[in-house]
């Protein structure tokens, strides 16, 4: 009789694709060996109690920043750690030369190994890298980087050729340290990415893009700084409004569809940004765009935030309002949204302070990717099970390459997550196990949480406690 490392007894699976079984889970050598409706346990060296509960494939988070604000190695640590608690077993972070991350410029034969180095032996779960080159030269080093690293993904960011990241300065280019980051340098970026695409048709190669126009918000920001500059997340929503988002979609598919570039848009924040997406892809039919939103645009809303004061909540692009969360959602249901992620940045209050514009955009999510989705999406709105599963685990395991991620199915990587659907928590601070001082879902009732999270048949989290030490790896993926 076969032998496990782990089973997982009594659960409801759930697949992508629409089954729902209840099955016991035995995993063996780090992948699912097994399912079945009854696998004794005395044939397993460990057990998980799942009855009564649903078995989910551990969540992608796709969009995270490791090391944006602080120490890469501390934030692998801290940060994926917080994965955990949402039910996250892979990330797959972005990366950029210029000002934070490690400050620096210069090739990515140099740099990539470094990051790879302080990243090694401090994640909690697997992760992986998606970079953005800044310079002509980085966007040569393309080849080699889906050759020698296995890294599939790259991303641009529209706002870059006019303002920093906080929105603070207008002196792009000494805070991307590189050379003329407009869309001539997305063009060349397009082409490199579709050439490397046709050399290695095996895979899905993508550029992600950060979508808001620089010219349209350096008009917009004027105006709110000279209407009396009020320190609020609506005004920063102002600064930055829907229009800047529609225009760049419009920009970033039509090159796109000319290069023949597969493409992700990052973080559509409202009823705008995804209304002009859905639009390019029905114009473009022949371009594979996918589209991605993220927790914080689904369920919060500046008003509301701005009540209570703070900000805690700037983000880029901005929280929008409770009617854009609404439309997001529509569109979530319908199908039009790929997959969820947290866009997670660890970002502390004092990063934050008082004033608006030099305020450090960002703020962490990841524990919350599953509660959020199960609590809002399936519980409040109805939202199918397997539609869940499929946005927050195998629609970004398949857009990004990772391979025996996103599925339960025998000889996947057994990477899941045990979670009670009756468990209401109020969502803190503390109870996220980031390093990160505040929450700007801080005070939210979610039903539906994580009481167990696997990383490849181990047992990282137990009965709502991180278990062991750090073993995530590196996700080579080609």
């Amino acid at each position: 009789m076969p032998h496990y490392e782990l089973v997982v007894k009594g659960g409801t699976v759930v697949l992508p694709g629409g089954t729902q079984l209840r099955a016991d889970v035995a995993v063996r050598d780090g992948k699912v060996a097994a399912l079945a409706a009854h696998i004794p346990v005395s044939r397993a060296d460990d057990v998980l109690d799942a009855r009564g509960m649903v078995v989910l494939p551990g969540a992608v988070d796709a969009h995270f920043h490791i090391g944006i604000y602080r120490d890469l190695g501390l934030d692998a640590y801290e940060e994926t750690r917080s994965s955990l608690v949402g039910g996250a077993t892979s990330v797959v972070s972005y990366f950029r030369t210029g000002t934070h991350y490690l400050n620096r410029a210069g090739p990515y034969r140099e740099i990539f190994p470094q990051v790879l180095a302080a990243v090694a032996g401090e994640a909690w779960t697997d992760y992986g890298f998606h970079l953005a080159p800044m310079t002509v030269a980085q966007i040569g080093e393309i080849p080699y980087l889906v050759r020698e690293h296995g890294v599939t993904s790259f991303k641009y960011y529209m706002f870059y050729k006019g303002f920093d990241l906080a929105s603070n300065s207008r002196d792009a280019r000494a805070f991307t340290m590189g050379d003329e980051y407009d869309l001539g340098h997305l063009l060349l970026l397009m082409e490199q990415v579709a050439a490397a695409q046709d050399a290695n048709p095996q895979l899905r190669l993508s550029l992600s893009l950060h979508c808001e126009q620089s010219e349209l918000m350096r008009v917009f920001i004027d105006r709110v700084q000279a209407a009396g500059d009020p320190q609020t997340l609506r005004a920063y929503h102002e600064g930055r409004p829907p229009l800047t988002e529609r225009v760049a979609i419009g920009e970033a598919t039509a090159i796109a569809s000319h290069t023949g570039t597969r493409i992700n848009l990052l973080h559509l924040s409202g009823a705008d940004a995804i209304d002009a997406a859905v639009q390019a892809r029905l114009a473009y039919p022949h371009t594979d765009m996918r589209f991605e939103t993220t927790l914080h645009h689904l369920c919060l809303d500046h008003d509301t935030l701005d009540a209570r004061g703070g900000l805690g909540g700037k983000v880029n692009p901005p929280i929008r309002t409770a009617a854009d969360n609404e439309a997001l959602w529509a569109r979530f249901a319908a199908g039009d949204i790929d997959w969820v992620a947290s866009d997670h940045a660890c970002c502390a209050e004092e990063l934050k302070g008082d004033r608006l514009w030099p305020a450090a955009p960002g703020f962490g999510g990841t524990a919350l990717l599953y509660p959020v989705m199960l609590s809002e999406g399936h519980l409040k709105r109805g939202i199918p099970l397997p539609r869940i599963v499929e946005a927050v685990s195998a629609a970004p395991a398949r857009a990004y390459n990772l391979v025996g991620k996103g599925n339960l199915l025998p000889g996947f990587d057994a990477d899941l997550t045990v979670v009670d659907l009756d468990r209401t928590q109020t969502v803190t601070a503390a109870l996220c196990r980031s390093g990160q001082d505040h929450c700007p879902f801080e005070g939210v009732e979610l039903t539906g949480w994580p009481v167990h999270t696997v990383v490849r048949g181990r047992v990282a989290y137990r009965d709502g406690e991180v278990a062991g030490t750090p073993t995530g790896a590196y996700l080579r993926r080609c």
